[in-house]
Formats: C-alpha cells, sequence, structure tokens
C-alpha cells in the first residue's frame, strides 16, 4: 500500500500538476493540504474522473484538508481538531481506510514569532498531542500525516543559522514536535533517511529549488501497530520542478500489508 500528502497550495490552482501526479505515481491514498477552496468548489469531479473518492474540510482562500482513496471512499471519524470549539481553521480531518486510521493535518505556520500567530500554533500543537495520545490508546494502526510546519532537527533545514528565529524552527517548535513523538509513534521518513538531507519544501523564491535550499516539513508519524509494516518512503522531488507547481513535494511511505 503506497499512502501520500502533498502540500498543493490551492487544488483548483494546481488542479493539473496534481491530476498529473495521480497519474503518474497512483499512490492508493492521499491526504492533501492547503485546498483553498471552500466546500463547494473542491474538484470532486476531476479526482472521480483520476479514479478516487474524497472527503475534504474546505475553507475560502485559507487552509482547507482532503483525504483521498483509490478504494472505498473514506469513512470520515471527524473533521476539525478537537479541544477549541471556537477555532475554524480548516486544518484537520479524520477517516477510517480498510482497517487504518488516516489524520491529515495542516498545522500553523505561526510567524511571525513571538506572537498571536504563533501562539495559535503551539496551542494547536498541544491540541494535537492530547489527540494524539487519544488515538495511540486505542491501539489501532494510525497515521498522522501532513504538513507540520516543523524542522524536527538540524538535519532537516538548510542554513539552520538562518532559521534559528522562524516559527517553523523555534526551540518551542521543535520541543512540541519531539514531545507528540516520544508518545510512541515513528517518524517514517527519518526512520529509513537516518543521515540523509531530504527536503520536502523549497520556497518560490532565491531559486530555492535549483540551489536545493530546502526544508523537511511534511512528516508521516506511524502508531506502534503500524511502524512495522514500513518498508519504503520517499520524496517525489521532480514534482517541485513541473510548471505552475506547489513550493511543496508530494511524500510518500510504502507499507507491506
Amino acid at each position: 500500500m503506497k499512502i501520500a500528502t502533498y502540500n498543493v497550495n490551492g487544488v483548483n490552482g494546481r488542479l493539473p500538476v496534481l491530476l498529473r501526479w495521480l497519474d503518474e505515481t497512483a499512490p492508493d491514498i492521499v491526504c492533501l493540504q492547503e485546498l483553498k477552496a471552500p466546500q463547494e468548489k473542491f474538484p470532486e469531479q476531476a479526482i472521480l474522473d483520476a479514479g478516487y473518492k474524497a472527503i475534504w474540510h474546505g475553507q475560502k482562500s485559507w487552509n482547507g484538508v482532503a483525504i483521498l482513496s483509490r478504494g472505498d471512499l473514506p469513512r470520515e471519524i471527524r473533521r476539525g481538531l478537537p479541544g477549541d470549539p471556537d477555532d475554524t481553521h480548516s486544518r484537520y480531518i479524520e477517516a477510517e481506510i480498510g482497517g487504518l486510521t488516516v489524520g491529515g493535518l495542516y498545522l500553523p505556520n505561526g510567524n511571525p514569532a513571538p506572537g498571536p500567530k504563533f501562539d495559535y500554533k503551539l496551542s494547536w500543537f498541544d491540541r494535537l498531542i492530547t489527540h494524539a495520545e487519544g488515538l495511540l490508546a486505542a491501539e489501532k494502526p494510525v497515521l498522522l500525516t501532513g504538513d507540520f510546519n516543523v524542522m524536527p532537527t538540524e538535519l532537516d533545514v538548510y542554513k539552520p543559522e538562518s532559521w534559528v528565529d522562524d516559527a517553523l524552527f523555534r526551540p518551542e517548535t521543535r520541543a512540541a514536535f519531539a514531545k507528540l513523538t516520544a508518545q510512541g509513534w515513528t517518524d517514517a521518513l527519518r526512520t529509513l533517511h537516518p543521515n540523509e538531507k531530504i527536503y520536502t519544501f523549497w520556497d518560490y523564491f532565491r531559486n530555492a529549488f535549483a540551489r536545493n535550499a530546502g526544508l523537511r516539513i511534511d512528516h508521516f508519524l506511524l502508531s506502534p501497530q503500524l511502524a512495522p509494516r514500513l518498508v519504503g518512503a520517499g520524496v517525489d522531488k521532480q514534482v517541485r520542478g513541473w510548471e505552475k507547481t506547489s513550493d511543496h513535494a508530494p511524500v510518500w511511505i510504502e507499507l507491506k500489508d
């Protein structure tokens, strides 16, 4: 089984890129972030024509997450992260697909830091940690994936000294990610590529992609029941070089049956 995550940076504007990638790589399950489309503007028919059933949590202009499946329609468990009834951001969606629980997320950026946006990022992270603990308590195969907007270590960022004050790399953010993984989650990419500079995001500016000046901010976290099935993980870096593409590249894992 191949599962992928992809921050599309606008599902309608990048639809040709998304459809081409789906056609060329054919993942079984896909989590998308930054749809930047209200609920009624999600391109459901185009996704169906590509061979995928989808559930999504849209929001006008910003955010938005979706889960696609080549098999059965994902059975939605929840949309929105629990813990703050006043939070209207479309940043989390969770479903069951073939006995697997999939949580797709788009964690807040948090810049500028310090400030209200950074406070929101950390509070959202705290809610994720609480929810993730409950998922683990069920002792089922679970994965959390998406754009976490955090570089966990210096290996995950080009020129780490340039990012020390950024919300994606501040000590509080990295500590929150470490607290999350310490619950028992396996960081799939880092587990299979322990010493490799592997990036998932390259800025549009300063020729970042050509210089490979990237960040690893899109992650797969696997529960103890799922981690032993991990046999492959990587980044479809070539997609970042396509015309009118996202500033992220798709990230994928392979699980044995």
